[in-house]
This record gives structure tokens, C-alpha cells and sequence, in this order.
């Protein structure tokens, strides 16, 4: 068995695909201690801050005290605490859907869900650039499981118009992890509606950033749980903590609650987890500052980018990807930017299409007027354009 897996290893090092592990000594913020240097850091999804907010950092504390450590069960068994189910209900009101459900991850949350939605008989549509979590999601219901193009309302019309399923799954992220694009929700709700299918989107990137209260692009649209019936969030990026969760109406979070494997058959989020949480949404919601100071980051980088010639793809997000289009090259330059004290993920195939490596640059409203000046300094010395 070694011989044969250390055959595969050799050959994804050969690709320049190999994967490796940084070893992290301090907490997450706009500055990283890694192997002994100070690195400032441009690769996390803490757009907000909150990671290491002491207000955030205080509730997990006195919760911890109170709850213990860890919820020792199951939420269907004796595992669901008085603050798992407090955070529920301010999720759904945040969301402005009847309920939300909490979940273990992100993963769980699309995977489970999509499993209790659709099966044999059934259509999974996903947008091509779909997160990991909600394409295996769709191979494992067993249901037709087909790609349309990216965000190409033509391409699925014709998918939804060819079939016969029974029932139909749309399945789309809000903001795609790896462009930083925005799907057309509008569009795709009134193709669902059309259709008589079901619209599911995971706006993981997009709660916090976007909308007046952080509540995502479905907020910003100023679309309602009729328009998209399953909404999915997670709570590891813009709210600073861990977990993830579902909202939308009583009948599809009861549904979930009895057919959804990964929400039955797990340990729930630790209590303390969601006593911090209720804190972070607190902040997220009443310190509009943190998003505008994204939105002013983001402009300032896109003209500074501009000014030195990088390709940046259509992003108003704290998603800035710097398309560099070789797979081994992205490695070097990312590389040289960590020699120059930065941070910066290299973005490679199987996570992105083979020739289309770039780096994904991320901001958070931790970050200074001065680091992002730095960091554009050190592009500029690249060969990125070269």
C-alpha cells in the first residue's frame, strides 16, 4: 500500500500540486507568527476581526466555565444547550427566515442538507465553481447530479427544461470562494420559481461583508425565504468562530432535524462556541464600520493593482484573486512574498482549473491603510506580470 500511495504523493510533488502545512504559533489576526517570523497575513477569512476579538474571547470564556468544553452528545440526544438553541433563534432572525438549524461545519451543513432534500428521481443543479462541500454533497444524494456554467443562466434553463426529475435542487454559492464573484440570485430564484424547483445557496463569504446588517448578498438583494428557501452560513469566517447553519422555514428545519445524517448522527458544536458566537453577531451587526472599512481596503487595493498592471477578476469582495495562469509560477511568487514578510495563498488545481493558478488575496477590516500599501510594494517587485 506505501509503495503505491508514495507513488502518488511523488507524482502531485512532480505537478507542483503538493499540499504542505504551515505551523501557526499565535491566534489568528492580520499578523501570523510562522516558524519564528512575523508574517502579515493576507490569506485568512477573518473579515471581520472577530477571530481574536476580546469581547468574542470573553463570552467563550464564561461560557466554558458554565457549559465545560465539549457538549458530549448529539443535538437529538443531550448535546443541543440553552445556547445552541438562543443562537438558533437570533440566527433566524438575523436571517429574517422562521428558523435556523446549527451545525457542526460548513461541510456537514451542505452536505446534509442536499442528502435530506433530494435523492434517487431527483436533479442536483450546481454551479461549476460550487465549493467542494456542496458538489459531494450531490454525488452522495444519489440524485442526478449535473454542473451548469459558471453563473450561465442559459446553460441551466436548458438543464432545468430537459429534465422530468421529481424534484429540482439549484445549488449555488453567494460569493465563490476562490473569484470573490457574486451569483445572480434574482435570476436564479426566478428560474427556481418557473421551474417549480427549489433554490439552495451557501453564502459562507458573503455574511458579514455584504448587505447594511452583514446579512449576506440574500440581504443585499432584499430577497426573502420564499425567493431562497435554503439558506446555508457558516460561522468560521466573518463571525470569527466555528460551525456552520441552515435557515429557512419551520418545515424545511424540522425536515432536516429528522432526515439530515450530519446533523443527527454528530456531536453538537461545543456550547461555549455558540455563547461566543451570539457575541460576534452582536458585533457584526452594530459596528458598520468593519464593513465599510472592507470596502474602502478593496477599492484601494483594485487601484493600486491597476496602477502596476496585476489581472484582478470581477470581485467587489474581500476575495481579490491576482490571476498569475501557471501552476508552478504561483508557487514561486507566493513563496517570494513570504521571504518579503507576507502571507499570501497560492491557488492551484484540483481547487481551481489546471492553468489557472492565481493568488487569492484576502482583507480584513484588521488590516491597515499601511500593510495593504506594503503589500502592493512587494507585487510590484514580482514577476508576476512578467
Amino acid at each position: 500500500m506505501d509503495a503505491e500511495l508514495q507513488a502518488q504523493l511523488d507524482q502531485r510533488r512532480a505537478e507542483h500540486l503538493y499540499r504542505t502545512r504551515l505551523n501557526v504559533a499565535s491566534g489568528c489576526s492580520s499578523t501570523l507568527e510562522v516558524d519564528g517570523a512575523t508574517l502579515i497575513n493576507f490569506c485568512s477569512n477573518d473579515y471581520l476581526g472577530l477571530a481574536a476579538h476580546p469581547e468574542v474571547n470573553s463570552a467563550l470564556k464564561k461560557a466554558a466555565d458554565h457549559y465545560g468544553t465539549g457538549s458530549g452528545a448529539s443535538h437529538l440526544i443531550s448535546g443541543h444547550s440553552s445556547a445552541h438553541h438562543q443562537l438558533e433563534e437570533q440566527l433566524a432572525e438575523f436571517t429574517g427566515r422562521p428558523r435556523a438549524l446549527l451545525y457542526s461545519t460548513g461541510y456537514m451543513a451542505n452536505m446534509g442538507t442536499i442528502n435530506a432534500l433530494v435523492g434517487r428521481h431527483d436533479l442536483v443543479l450546481q454551479d461549476q465553481l460550487n465549493h467542494a462541500s456542496l458538489l459531494d454533497g450531490g454525488h452522495l444524494s444519489r440524485a442526478t447530479s449535473q454542473r451548469y456554467k459558471h453563473a450561465d443562466l442559459d446553460n441551466l434553463q436548458q438543464r432545468l427544461e430537459q429534465s422530468t426529475a421529481a424534484r429540482k435542487l439549484i445549488v449555488t454559492d453567494g460569493v465563490f470562494s476562490m473569484d470573490g464573484d457574486l451569483a445572480p440570485l434574482k435570476e436564479l430564484s426566478a428560474m427556481a420559481t418557473k421551474h417549480n424547483g427549489w433554490l439552495m445557496v451557501d453564502d459562507a463569504h458573503g455574511f458579514g461583508v455584504l448587505g447594511e446588517q452583514g446579512g449576506g448578498l440574500v440581504e443585499e438583494l432584499n430577497l426573502s425565504y420564499e425567493q431562497v428557501p435554503v439558506l446555508v452560513g457558516t460561522l468560521g469566517k466573518s463571525f470569527g468562530t466555528f460551525g456552520a447553519f441552515v435557515a429557512g422555514s419551520e418545515a424545511l428545519i424540522e425536515s432536516l432535524i429528522q432526515f439530515s445524517r450530519s446533523y443527527i448522527y454528530t456531536t453538537a458544536m461545543p456550547p461555549a462556541i455558540a455563547a461566543a458566537t451570539l457575541t460576534s453577531l452582536k458585533i457584526l451587526r452594530e459596528e458598520t464600520w468593519r464593513r465599510e472599512k472592507l470596502a474602502s481596503l478593496i477599492a484601494q487595493f483594485r487601484r493600486g493593482a491597476e496602477q502596476i498592471g496585476l489581472q484582478l477578476m470581477n470581485s467587489s469582495t474581500p476575495i481579490q484573486p491576482v490571476v498569475v495562469n501557471d501552476d508552478q509560477k504561483v508557487m514561486q511568487i507566493s513563496a517570494a512574498l513570504r521571504e518579503q514578510g507576507f502571507l499570501v495563498g497560492a491557488i492551484r488545481p484540483p481547487t481551481v482549473p489546471v492553468g489557472s493558478g492565481r493568488l487569492r488575496i484576502t482583507f480584513s477590516a484588521d488590516h491597515s491603510e499601511e500593510q495593504l500599501d506594503q503589500l502592493l510594494a512587494a507585487l510590484d517587485s514580482s514577476d508576476i506580470g512578467q
